[in-house]
């Protein structure tokens, strides 16, 4: 259903820790912005609808870098990916049914990979379906990996819960399912319930994770996909920037 569905990018974050004189979306990444390689893979998805980049700081380089092949919602203040992704839905028509929420910053997302995450959600119909990746620890070229939430399920193989590595017991930090925080929304049931979620946390922020927590309060519906790691490397130091340019580099994929 390429006609209901609204791609949401997240891009309005400043890059801290990368100099911070440009929006993090625009950073080169191999002589291209990182926000463009997503932009293909959501370009080769053949959506009817196009894509809105939710922007923030310094949004007026980025909508001159983008121009029209997007839309635009801003958001003024950085109060996390669940704020931010409230500030679209001014943007968004009333008739569309799915929403999935990507990450400018995260160029390995695959055109594959999207179509799937879609395909899952409207054949099983759930409030969620959300990517998941496995590592099998988080040495060396994993050790990324070590910050991301962890996802418990049950005995039947059922999402029990994310549980964030700040909060994770010992058993939990040794789970090496994680939550790269990609999502496909029913759109109805997110508009409803995003306002629910609170900013009770250190950084004072609303967070996107926090929907599965009170879906799974609700007894909704919750489908997952299985990815590569390689498709959920975020880039936040210039440490990470210089091992995706290496990745992208030698990847035939790219």
């Amino acid at each position: 259903m390429l006609h209901n569905t609204q791609i949401i990018i997240l891009a309005g974050g400043k890059g801290k820790r990368m100099g911070g004189e440009i929006p993090k979306a625009l950073i080169p990444l191999n002589n291209r912005p990182i926000i463009s390689y997503l932009l293909d893979s959501v370009k080769n998805c053949d959506f009817e609808i196009k894509p809105l980049v939710v922007i923030g700081f310094r949004d007026d380089l980025v909508q001159a870098e983008l121009g029209d092949i997007v839309n635009y919602a801003l958001q003024e203040k950085q109060l996390g990916t669940g704020h931010a992704v409230l500030r679209a839905k001014q943007m968004v028509d009333a008739a569309t049914e799915n929403i999935i929420v990507l990450y400018g910053d995260m160029p390995n997302t695959k055109t594959e990979t999207i179509k799937k995450l879609l395909e899952i959600h409207n054949n099983e119909s759930p409030a969620i379906t959300m990517m998941t990746t496995k590592v099998p620890d988080f040495e060396n070229e994993h050790s990324g990996f070590l910050g991301f939430g962890r996802v418990v399920r049950d005995e039947f193989g059922n999402i029990k819960k994310i549980v964030e590595i700040r909060d994770a017991s010992m058993e939990e930090k040794n789970i090496t399912e994680l939550n790269p925080s990609l999502f496909c929304f029913n759109a109805n049931w997110l508009w409803e319930n995003l306002p629910k979620i609170n900013n009770n946390n250190a950084q004072g922020e609303f967070y996107l994770p926090d929907m599965v927590g009170l879906a799974i309060e609700q007894k909704q519906k919750i489908a997952s996909l299985e990815i590569s790691p390689m498709e959920c490397i975020g880039i936040n130091t210039v440490e990470e920037l210089r091992r995706a340019e290496v990745l992208i580099s030698n990847s035939p994929n790219f």
